[in-house]
C-alpha cells in the first residue's frame, strides 16, 4: 500500500492479477489473510441497507466500547468512497506507515483501539476515489493481508450502505464474520434493511443481530423521550426474522458533540443517554459474540 490509491495493485500481496487473486498471488494473499484472521477472535461486520442511519457511528462506538472494556480492538473502514471512521475517531490527516517488515501499521487511537481506512492512504482527504469493483475488492483484501493487526479480540468492519461489491468481498474473505444490521425505526429504513437481511440469508452469513439507531429523541432540557422517528421498528424487524435484538440507541445531542470532537460518545466524560446505550450495546455485542462462538463449538464438537 502507499498514499496513492492507484498504487494498491503493486503491493506485495496483490499478485499478478487485476484484483490480486490470480495465479501465484492468490495463494500468497489467501495465506496472509488466513494467518491474520487466525489471530483475531471475533470479526464483526456492521452493515445496513440504507445510508444515513448512523451505521458508522454505531460501528465506531461498538469498537470503542469494546476497547473500553479492556479488549484489543481493530476497526477497518471498507467504505472506499466515503470513509467516516477517521473523522469519528479524530484521525483525519494521519497516515499509515510501514513497520520494520513488509506490513503496514494501523493508526492507533489508544492502547486498545486501532484503525485502518482508505482516508489514511490519501494525500488529500478531499480526493475522490474513482474505483470500480475489482479495485475495491483488492483494497479490502489488502486491509486484512497487508496490515499488521497483531492479536485482537475483535475486528470491527464498517461498510458502506447497500449490498454491493464491498459486502460480498467481506463475506467471501471472512466467512465467519458476525453481522450486525443497523436500522432506524421508520419504514423507509426498514424496507431497505429487509433487503439487506435477505442478502445475508442468501449469502448464508452469520447474523448476530439488529440495532435500532435514532430510537426516540432525548430532550436535552427535561430528559424526557420524544418518539421523533417512531420507535420499536428495529425490534419488530428482528422478531419477524428470528434475529436477536441487540439494543436501541436514542437520538442525543451528545452524539453530535462527540462526532464534531472526533471522540466516540462512549469516551466523553459527561454522562448521557447515548453514552449509556452505546456502552450497553458494546457489552451486549461481546456477550452475543461469545455465545455465538460457544454455539458453533458445540455444533462441531
Amino acid at each position: 500500500m502507499s498514499s496513492s490509491p492507484s498504487s494498491c495493485s503493486s503491493c506485495p500481496s496483490a499478485g499478478g492479477g487485476s484484483n490480486g487473486r490470480d495465479g501465484a498471488g492468490k495463494s500468497l494473499q489467501d495465506e496472509l489473510i488466513t494467518s491474520t484472521l487466525s489471530r483475531i477472535r471475533y470479526k464483526l461486520f456492521i452493515m445496513s441497507g440504507k445510508g444515513g442511519v448512523g451505521k458508522s457511528s454505531v460501528a465506531v462506538n461498538i469498537a470503542a466500547g469494546l476497547s473500553k472494556l479492556g479488549l484489543k480492538v481493530g476497526i477497518v473502514d471498507v467504505d472506499i468512497h466515503g470513509p467516516s471512521v477517521p473523522r469519528l475517531l479524530g484521525l483525519t490527516g494521519r497516515h499509515m506507515e510501514a513497520d520494520r517488515g513488509r506490513l503496514i501499521k494501523p493508526i492507533s487511537y489508544n492502547e486498545n483501539l486501532k484503525a485502518v481506512s482508505m482516508d489514511a492512504l490519501l494525500k488529500d482527504p478531499d480526493q475522490a476515489v474513482l474505483w470500480r469493483g475489482p479495485m475495491k475488492t483488492t483494497a479490502i483484501r489488502q486491509f486484512i493481508a497487508d496490515i499488521s493487526w497483531g492479536d485482537l479480540d475483535f475486528l470491527v468492519i464498517d461498510s458502506p450502505p447497500g449490498t454491493g461489491d464491498e459486502h460480498m468481498t467481506v463475506l467471501k474473505t471472512i466467512p465467519e464474520a458476525l453481522c450486525v444490521v443497523v436500522t432506524t425505526p421508520q419504514e423507509i429504513s426498514l424496507a431497505d434493511v429487509r433487503k439487506a437481511i435477505n442478502f445475508l440469508q442468501y449469502a448464508k452469513a452469520n447474523v448476530l443481530g439488529v440495532v435500532e439507531n435514532m430510537s426516540g429523541l432525548i430532550c436535552p432540557h427535561c430528559s424526557q423521550e420524544i418518539s421523533l422517528f417512531k420507535k420499536g421498528g428495529g425490534e419488530q424487524l428482528a422478531k419477524k426474522y428470528g434475529l436477536a435484538f441487540l439494543g436501541a440507541i436514542p437520538l442525543d445531542p451528545a452524539t453530535v458533540v462527540a462526532s464534531d470532537l472526533g471522540t466516540p460518545v462512549v469516551f466523553l466524560e459527561e454522562d448521557s443517554p447515548a453514552k449509556r446505550a452505546m456502552e450497553t450495546l458494546a457489552a451486549t455485542v461481546r456477550e452475543a459474540a461469545e455465545k455465538s462462538l460457544e454455539s458453533v463449538s458445540t455444533l462441531h464438537a
